[in-house]
């Protein structure tokens, strides 16, 4: 019997098996995609101060560029700069960046397996004890003490658990993503912001370089917009002579939680983090830091737990209030300036 079992390699998944390995435990995490870290998912920034926090050192060729600001334009084409003077943030290679985090969980002791298909959650007199899989065609079941869902915004896991984890679709916005080359970037220590209902309802679009003439070039917009939002970034980069004639070397699309914070990320054995447990910004829908945060804490309550041998759903409630305290409160002041 494993101590933990993990189900998705994504930041959050990652960050908790590094964390409860570094612990001691026996940790295995499990990713149905075929390599972690790809496909890419989002605009790939995490702020300098956010890596500190959570004691992580990356290595150079996880980071693509160096950030010291950012240019923020309202609806009218009026901008503000923000300089910070220094280096504040990077803009990852996320494809890089994921198959670090995880290769550091396993220099830790925790073992890694992709493109493994998790069914089925275990139960024994209605709790959790394990999960069956496949893994090249081979079915096999293992057991553990605790299972975190870790697998993204749908969240099959938490769902097989018996957590509902649904998003109200009104906060999961739509996102679509070029990473675009051959482009003019004015300044490419610099983020640049752009908001207004009529280029990107209830969004905003976004410029992160990658280099001097390569960039993460998105929108994230309402999801029942009637526009699609691949039609408002082609609208967008058509109508700027610095984007038009760039080649897009990557797409991204796909949902994104702005919001809608569980309360409830706990069962007997079980536990939610990152994207599943919708832990995202609300303003910008980052989750890359987010998903680590919570995934230190998942790991001292599960380190907790395990020491008292009580995996019950009331001990690792522990995980609710403190994710609450230490960033649920002030991501959801963040949600509801974001609905003003």
């Amino acid at each position: 019997m494993r101590d933990i079992i993990i189900v998705g390699g994504g930041p959050g998944g990652s960050a908790t098996a590094k964390f409860l390995a570094e612990k001691g435990y026996d940790v295995i995490l499990y990713e149905k995609r075929q390599e972690i870290g790809a496909p890419k998912r989002c605009a790939e920034g995490i702020s300098l101060g956010g890596l500190e926090r959570l004691k992580l050192n990356p290595p150079a060729n996880c980071i693509r560029q160096k950030i010291n600001g950012a240019r923020i334009y309202a609806p009218n084409g009026k901008f503000v700069e923000i300089d910070y003077g220094k280096d504040n943030g990077y803009i990852l290679e996320r494809k890089v960046f994921d198959k670090w985090l995880a290769e550091e969980a396993a220099r830790k002791g925790a073992k890694i397996q992709a493109k493994t298909n998790i069914k089925e959650v275990l139960k024994e007199d209605g709790k959790i004890v394990g999960v069956k899989g496949e893994f090249f065609g081979k079915e096999f079941s293992e057991r553990c003490k605790v299972l975190v869902a870790a697998d993204g915004i749908e969240s099959k896991i938490s769902r097989l658990a018996g957590l509902n984890t649904t998003c109200n679709p009104l906060l999961v916005d739509s996102g679509v993503q070029f990473e675009m080359t051959g482009i003019e970037i004015e300044d490419p220590k610099k983020i640049y912001l752009y908001f207004g209902n009529k280029i990107a309802p209830r969004g905003y679009l976004w410029l992160f370089p990658k280099g001097k003439d390569v960039a993460n070039v998105g929108i994230g917009i309402i999801g029942n917009s009637e526009v699609p939002a691949i039609d408002y970034l082609k609208k967008f980069i058509e109508s700027k002579s610095e984007l038009r004639k760039g080649s897009i070397l990557e797409v991204n699309a796909g949902g994104i939680p702005v919001g809608g914070f569980l309360k409830k990320m706990t069962l007997d054995n079980f536990l939610v983090v990152g994207d599943a447990a919708h832990q995202v910004n609300p303003i910008h829908g980052g989750g890359i830091y987010e998903a680590q945060f919570a995934g230190r804490i998942a790991a001292e309550v599960i380190d907790e737990a395990l020491q008292k041998g009580d995996t019950s759903e009331k001990q690792l409630n522990k995980y609710n209030i403190e994710w609450w305290k230490q960033r649920g409160i002030y991501l959801r002041k963040v949600e509801k300036l974001r609905e003003v």
